[in-house]
């Protein structure tokens, strides 16, 4: 990937990612954030597992981000996007379609 690409992947991820590093650890260790997304018996969700990777990026320097953290915040951004497109009417408070959102680093519910 070129830098400009690195450069708007960086910028579309920053925008998609609206939880901080802490937020997101400290949401990890809930019930909620275990109990959704898709996972094989036994295993952890897809989306619980790259909420830990989300917070190993947030946590780097942008000259450490490897070829790898920017596929995988091109994966955030895409996944972001298309959840969040599937907002249900009413009140999503506590539904599993946000806590989803939330194991990939975005709460719709922050302003």
């Amino acid at each position: 990937m070129s830098t400009k690409d690195d450069a708007e992947t960086r910028d579309e991820f920053a925008q998609a990612v609206n939880m901080t590093a802490g937020e997101i650890e400290e949401w990890l260790e809930t019930d909620h954030s275990r109990d959704v997304g898709q996972k094989e018996a036994g295993h952890e969700s897809t989306g619980h597992r790259s909420g830990r990777r989300i917070v190993e990026i947030l946590r780097k320097k942008k000259a450490d981000l490897t070829d790898a953290d920017h596929d995988h915040m091109r994966k955030v951004v895409g996944y972001v996007a298309r959840h969040s497109s599937q907002r249900p009417s009413g009140d999503v408070t506590d539904t599993a379609w946000r806590w989803s959102l939330m194991n990939w680093g975005h709460d719709p519910e922050k302003g």
